[in-house]
Parts: structure tokens; C-alpha cells; sequence
């Protein structure tokens, strides 16, 4: 099906038709219900070293799709050496007791252990120099996208899943998450400018332009343009570390035509 990546609905808006959709509204409370909130087409690789976003190779052949493979270790992805760096990072500021700071793991699992982490410890004495981007700057929201994008591609749709928050995208079960990108060659991700966040609600929004280049298993090429909208709760008393940190919370993207 050559809209495959476009085949999830939530709110009885499906991706597709998004230009009737209009545009995507902050939820009311933290914990309520994304009921704007869309799914997005996949799969894009950053640089594991400067966040730099880079063309990726073809991340599946068809026999992939059709048996989902074990995601890739971060060690494959971008080497032993670059791995075993990442890894260290995680061991120093990870309070878990079975860490997934391993380089058989997939770097975004790794990258989602210190982003945890940090944002778990920020405010509490000294600043880790490990934790840069800051948990709460607008830099931290958007590595959230690339963080989704990089786990897709390594094919660890768990940690992709999560990036929409601890229980994932609204009236996604993991499995239905997971087969949406099941014809799904490759997609380039491209951040646009960015804008200062709004808060609300007792949560504080960024919007992450992006523009999305795919490429189906048949070959055919698709262009989306929008936006991510990436939220946390604002400090508010009671709020989980989980709240605490930004998650997607709502995606709006559109077809484009293809250069």
C-alpha cells in the first residue's frame, strides 16, 4: 500500500487528510487526553556526535518488513569506539540498577537513559556536564524528535513509542505503533526554524518544525511538511520526573510535492 506510513487515525482525523484537520491545540491539563495528537511518518538517523541530521541508508529490505528485525545495537550503528563514549556518559549520571547503558543497545536507548536522567537530577546541587542539552531547554525538546527519529531507524519502537510520553502516542497500543511503519524503507527528518515556546495549563509547548522525506518499500518517494508539538509539565507540585520531561504531545504534517 503506497500510504502505508499514513494509514494511522486518532480522533477520526486520519494523516492523510490532515489539510482538513486543522491546526493542533494544546491539551488542557497535563495527563489529559491528545485527542489532536497524530502519528508520523518515519525514519530518519542523526549524527550521534554533533545532533547533526544526516541521509540515511536504506534501514530495511523487504524480507525486514515482513519479520520485524531485532534492533540495531548502537556499536553497528555508529561504531565500538563512539559507542563505548555514549555508554560512559549514561553510566555516569544513570541511578538505575540495570542500566540499558549497553552498547548493544540501540543509541537511542542510551541517549533516552541520560535524557532521563538528567532531567530526573536537574535542579538537585550541580549541574552534570553530561547533561547538555539542559533537561528544560528548547534545545532538550527538540533532541525528543531527533531521539523518535533515531529509534525508528534503529527499529527500537519501544523507545520511539515512549517519546510521546509513558504511556506512548493517544489510542496507540505499541503493536498497532509498530506496524505502521512496517513498509517503510528510510525518511530523512529536517528541523526548521525555531520558534520560542508557549506555556498553558500548568505545561509549557514547543513547536519543532520539520520536514519529512520518505521513501516506501515499493521505492515511491513522499514529502511532509508541519510541525511536532513538544510539551512539559511546568514544575507543577506532584508532577512525576516523567511529566517533567518533554515528550511529544501532538503532530500535524501534511503532503508535499517531492523535488
Amino acid at each position: 500500500m503506497r500510504i502505508a506510513l499514513l494509514s494511522w487515525t486518532l480522533s477520526g482525523c486520519a494523516l492523510i487528510g490532515l489539510a482538513g484537520c486543522g491546526a493542533p491545540t494544546p491539551p488542557k491539563a497535563e495527563g489529559g487526553s491528545d485527542n489532536a495528537a497524530i502519528s508520523a511518518p518515519a525514519v530518519t538517523r542523526v549524527a550521534p556526535d554533533n545532533g547533526a541530521q544526516t541521509p540515511i541508508p536504506d534501514a530495511a529490505s523487504a524480507a525486514d518488513a515482513a519479520a520485524p528485525a531485532a534492533p540495531l545495537s548502537c556499536a553497528a550503528d555508529i561504531g565500538s569506539a563512539a559507542a563505548a563514549k555514549r555508554v560512559a556518559i549514561c553510566r555516569n549520571v544513570s541511578p538505575a540498577t540495570h542500566p540499558p547503558c549497553n552498547a548493544a543497545n540501540s543509541c537511542a536507548m542510551i541517549e533516552d537513559e541520560i535524557a532521563r536522567s538528567c532531567a530526573l537530577f536537574d535542579g538537585q546541587g550541580d549541574s552534570m556536564p553530561e547533561c547538555d542539552p539542559a533537561p528544560k531547554s528548547m534545545a532538550a525538546a527538540v533532541a525528543v524528535v531527533q531521539r523518535y527519529y533515531s529509534a525508528l531507524n534503529a527499529r527500537d519502537y519501544g523507545v520511539a513509542w515512549a517519546q510521546w510520553g509513558e504511556n506512548g502516542p493517544p489510542n496507540q497500543t505499541l503493536d498497532k505503533f509498530q506496524a505502521g511503519f512496517a513498509g517503510t524503507r528510510s525518511t530523512r527528518v529536517t528541523i526548521g526554524q525555531l520558534e520560542p515556546g508557549d506555556g498553558g495549563a500548568g505545561s509549557i509547548y514547543q513547536t519543532v518544525p520539520v520536514t519529512v522525506d520518505s521513501q516506501l518499500q515499493d521505492g515511491t518517494r513522499q514529502r511532509f511538511v508541519g510541525d511536532y508539538v513538544v510539551r512539559r509539565v511546568n514544575d507543577v507540585d506532584g508532577a512525576s520526573p516523567a511529566q517533567l520531561r518533554w515528550h511529544i504531545g501532538q503532530a500535524k504534517l501534511k503532503a508535499a510535492p517531492t523535488r
